[in-house]
């Protein structure tokens, strides 16, 4: 089932524009743009500051000018009185409640900036108490809380020297306190709780993306362990086969090379014959060996068992077996190479399949190196094994002092191919000349 990369939501527009922007398709360039829904809350932030602002400077209008009645010459005379504080400082309040207002479009950009200055305005200003509860929500929702807790919890002593620049009778000082220290402490626990839920779905969008990411990384070691698995299995079977192509061709050559130079007689039609047989056989044995390769790593993930397979795969080619070595010796004394095989592990032939097969793909590249670099050298494969020891699988043959480049051509990767091959069955390889002869040794685990 194919899987789009295409986002799951419908409505973006709905989404602040920090969620916005993590959801996003890929690629996409991270801006400080607003989202529609980030100017509708805008919008209705500032409209709402807006009406205190007008709410506070009628208030105002109202307080700083009193008129009072007085008696004289028998005329009742309304004069006006000055209101405690100066009429500068009621100038002020109303045009620093207007830029804070108007600063509330920037209010993501620089909520501690806004907050400092909310601080100061908190002091002495009444028109910007709109302003200040969005710029506390504001900060509450963009900066930790390390951040936003100290600087809006300030705003209750700042609400106390407003209390002094602003002297009011009717109230009481205690009251305004425990006043402003609840709604300042609702409007940050909101913003914190903003915070905190816009953070979890962008935690939840990172570990969505890691586990992607994670998933890609996981299909890519599969294809690449999978390749490598083609290349090995590959080479375990052709270079076995081709390079016997290779000793039965390169002795029709060197036959027709002796008669031609005149120091041999002729191979007769039936040398020939033959010599050709094994050729095309071989070369039949090695493109069916192939296709049974391709059949094995397209059914890798079925069962071992053929009974628990799908009836479809009836038709893949078993694989070698412990059975098989004989099969592999014999063909190889065909060939015109000297084989000495000594087999004792009783019980081995009922261990796992996977055993099995290591240890045939062991012994036939054991001999492939052989034929390529010692081709005339006796080659002893020795097989022992039980349960308590283990499996242990050697070969020698003898390396000529005089012994030259092989002419078959290979890709130097059959003893890295084996070595792989045997630490996935948990077992060691390794290989050595002493004395004049190459040891090849293969321990593994008895797994039954």
């Amino acid at each position: 089932m194919q899987v789009s990369d295409r986002p799951l939501l419908d409505a973006r527009w709905a989404l602040p524009g920090q969620l916005a922007r993590a959801v996003g398709p890929a690629g996409e360039p991270s801006s400080t743009r607003r989202s529609p829904r980030d100017w509708a809350v805008d919008a209705t932030f500032f409209l709402a500051a807006t009406l205190f602002w007008m709410m506070g400077t009628e208030t105002s209008a109202t307080t700083t000018v009193e008129l009072s009645s007085e008696v004289e010459n028998g005329l009742s005379i309304a004069s006006p009185v000055a209101h405690d504080p100066s009429i500068l400082l009621d100038v002020v309040d109303p045009v620093v409640g207007a830029l804070l207002c108007i600063a509330l479009w920037w209010r993501r950009r620089i909520p501690v900036v806004l907050a400092v200055a909310a601080l100061v305005a908190s002091t002495f200003s009444v028109t910007a108490a709109g302003a200040i509860f969005v710029i506390v929500f504001t900060l509450a929702v963009h900066r930790p809380w390390p951040i936003s807790v100290p600087l809006s919890l300030l705003q209750v002593p700042a609400g106390l020297v407003y209390d002094r620049v602003h002297p009011d009778t009717s109230t009481n000082a205690v009251h305004l306190s425990i006043a402003g220290t609840l709604l300042v402490g609702a409007v940050l626990a909101w913003g914190i709780a903003v915070r905190a839920r816009r953070q979890l779905v962008l935690s939840l969008r990172t570990s969505s993306e890691q586990e992607r990411r994670e998933h890609s990384l996981l299909l890519h070691n599969a294809r690449r362990a999978e390749r490598e698995r083609i290349a090995r299995e590959m080479h375990d079977v052709l270079a076995h086969r081709i390079s016997l192509l290779s000793v039965h061709a390169g002795a029709l050559e060197y036959r027709t090379d002796q008669a031609e130079a005149g120091t041999a007689p002729p191979p007769t039609a039936a040398e020939v014959r033959d010599a050709v047989s094994v050729i095309r056989e071989n070369a039949h044995q090695a493109l069916e060996e192939l296709a049974e390769v391709l059949s094995v790593l397209r059914t890798a993930d079925l069962p071992e068992d053929p009974a628990d397979a799908p009836a479809a795969t009836g038709t893949a080619a078993p694989q070698p077996d412990l059975g098989d070595l004989d099969a592999l010796v014999a063909e190889a004394r065909t060939a015109g190479q000297q084989v000495h095989l000594d087999v004792h592990a009783p019980g081995l032939e009922t261990t796992r399949p996977q055993l099995q097969r290591t240890i045939f793909r062991v012994a036939q590249e054991g001999l492939t190196n052989a034929r390529k670099h010692a081709p005339t050298s006796l080659v002893n494969i020795t097989l022992r094994g039980d349960a308590d020891t283990g499996v242990e699988l050697v070969l020698t043959n003898v390396v000529a002092m005089d012994a030259v480049e092989s002419q078959i051509p290979g890709a130097g990767a059959g003893l890295a191919g084996l070595t792989e091959r045997v630490a996935i069955e948990g077992g060691t390889l390794d290989h050595e000349i002493r004395s004049g002869a190459f040891r090849l040794r293969v321990r593994l685990p008895w797994r039954p």
